[in-house]
């Protein structure tokens, strides 16, 4: 007898069933916890921040320095992505992007954002909200320059969020910002823009194998921070 073929809403049917069980499958921080007494915790969240990072750091996190980046769009709609760290102190966490980009454009409109980081090496996630303001075209400049030249390259090639006509096209763009940028290590990208965003509340959450989760939030009030804990 001839095998028929299978229907493909049956297929998807299984493979929906394939992720289920795989995602069933999962264990999360299944490695040695660090510990974390917040009666410890500085009076300011910036010093634990730092602490933190430079912890995940050492234990092997890839990439701790890049964040989630949280804004909305002009019907209310949230939008995420990735982005890097460049730097924090007391004005706020600092990152970049083009002013043109859909989270530059949303952050013009409404320059409010927050900010996840997540270290599963120690079971570890930081969040931070808050106002967020752009730098002068000197600052931002200045923070595009002093990084790698793929870094230039990029800021180059602009257009960043704008529908792209095809791969031939970003290729060509790309070889000739990176042959601009090579030459010409302070070329402009007019467009880019360093951000920072002043933290009104950072939370600090250190996971438990048995689901007794830490979570110590920092609220400003007026110039002081006020601590407190929150139930997992």
């Amino acid at each position: 007898m001839r095998e028929l073929p299978e229907r493909p809403e049956l297929r998807d049917l299984r493979d929906l069933r394939d992720l289920r069980e795989l995602l069933k499958s999962l264990r999360v921080w299944d490695t040695d916890l660090p510990g974390f007494d917040p009666a410890q915790a500085p009076p300011s969240p910036l010093p634990l921040f730092a602490e933190w990072l430079a912890a995940a750091a050492a234990a092997g996190q890839t990439e701790p320095h890049t964040m989630s980046l949280a804004t909305v769009d002009e019907d209310g709609l949230p939008d995420v992505r990735t982005v890097m760290l460049h730097g924090v102190e007391e004005e706020g966490f600092h990152f970049a992007s083009h002013a043109g980009s859909a989270k530059g454009r949303q952050l013009a409109a409404n320059p409010r954002a927050a900010l996840g980081f997540y270290w599963p090496a120690q079971g570890r996630q930081i969040r931070v909200r808050g106002e967020v303001t752009a730098a002068t075209p000197e600052a931002s400049q200045a923070d595009l320059h002093v990084r790698s030249t793929g870094a230039l390259a990029a800021a180059l090639v602009g257009h960043q969020s704008e529908v792209l006509g095809s791969q031939d096209e970003l290729e060509r763009a790309s070889v000739a910002a990176w042959e601009r940028a090579q030459a010409q290590p302070d070329a402009p990208a007019p467009t880019w823009t360093a951000y920072a965003l002043v933290p009104r509340e950072v939370e600090f959450f250190q996971g438990d194998a048995r689901r007794r989760h830490i979570r110590l939030r920092y609220r400003a009030d007026g110039s002081r921070w006020v601590r407190e804990l929150l139930w997992p």
